[in-house]
């Protein structure tokens, strides 16, 4: 599908500017309200699939009813003459944050900056019950103006319409999905806090905590060992916030954040005071068996 320079609607396209599992995007001219957006398309490959065209139609909602300074704001939905889906957003000058992570580390300042206005953003959403399933650099958008946008609703889940994705299928990018998720377990907001951990970890020592040469082998890893120290990489990453992410990536949700209000406090407390409420002892972020007990 080529629709450079073709005009769909009021809408004149002027050049694709991305492209993912969800959908196809192309920066655009709004010419009756003269302004430039991104139009949002169903990849070709999904046109005949009912349950992806639900789950497009349900980012749009989703999205749409959100006026936060972090959540990407969308504004309309529509069809082609030929009956293709697409969404209307927002344009927003700027670099996502894989983007930004492929240049090279972060500043800490940066870092906690960045993690305190995309938790922000997550609590509204999840105030909203809505649980994005796909937090990753790719879908969040640094402008140029150090504003952030949580870009891509189309993994979301309405905890209203939990008939739109099924339990059982594993959805989301293999590296960034929680534990719950990669079983494909019924997935709720604290997978969001998950992904999020995994971005702060990737942030701070420009690593994934999980890794594998394939998807199998990521999930393997994410079930059963635990990730680096963040110290091996980043030295100087104070105790305080190497534990925020600890808490993150708790694979008893038991011990996770239980909702992004508590992660945001600690992070906002973190900038305010590096040493507020963390004097105690370092959390064992998984539940693997202890290997010294386990030799015994």
């Amino acid at each position: 599908m080529n629709l450079i320079e073709k005009k769909i609607s009021n809408y004149q396209i002027i050049e694709k500017i991305g492209i993912g599992g969800m959908g196809v995007v192309y920066k655009a001219k709004d010419e009756k309200l003269e302004r430039i957006v991104a139009l949002k398309f169903l990849p070709n490959h999904m046109l005949t699939d009912e349950e992806a065209e639900q789950r497009f139609i349900s980012e749009a909602k989703a999205a749409s009813s959100f006026d936060h300074p972090n959540i990407c704001t969308i504004y309309d939905i529509n069809k082609t003459e030929d009956g293709q889906l697409f969404i209307v957003m927002a344009y927003y000058e700027g670099s996502t944050l894989k983007d930004e992570l492929e240049k090279g580390k972060l500043p800490i300042s940066v870092i906690v900056e960045y993690s305190i206005q995309i938790a922000n953003g997550l609590a509204r959403a999840h105030e909203a019950g809505i649980t994005h399933r796909d937090i990753k650099p790719a879908n969040i958008m640094i402008t140029n103006r150090g504003e952030v946008k949580i870009l891509d609703f189309g993994l979301a889940k309405t905890l209203n319409d939990p008939s739109v994705t099924k339990i059982g299928l594993t959805m989301g990018t293999a590296a960034y999905m929680s534990p719950e998720q990669a079983k494909g377990s019924e997935v709720n907001q604290q997978s969001d806090i998950w992904s999020f951990g995994v971005v702060m970890y990737q942030m701070l020592t420009g690593q994934v905590p999980f890794k594998g040469d394939y998807e199998q082998a990521i999930i393997y890893s994410i079930l059963n060992e635990e990730p680096d120290p963040i110290t091996n990489y980043a030295e100087n990453c104070s105790s305080s916030l190497i534990r925020i992410v600890e808490k993150c990536l708790a694979k008893d949700q038991a011990v996770r954040y239980q909702n992004a209000s508590q992660l945001l406090n600690d992070l906002e407390m973190y900038r305010v005071d590096p040493d507020y409420g963390f004097n105690t002892t370092p959390i064992k972020i998984s539940n693997l068996p202890d290997k010294k007990n386990k030799a015994k």
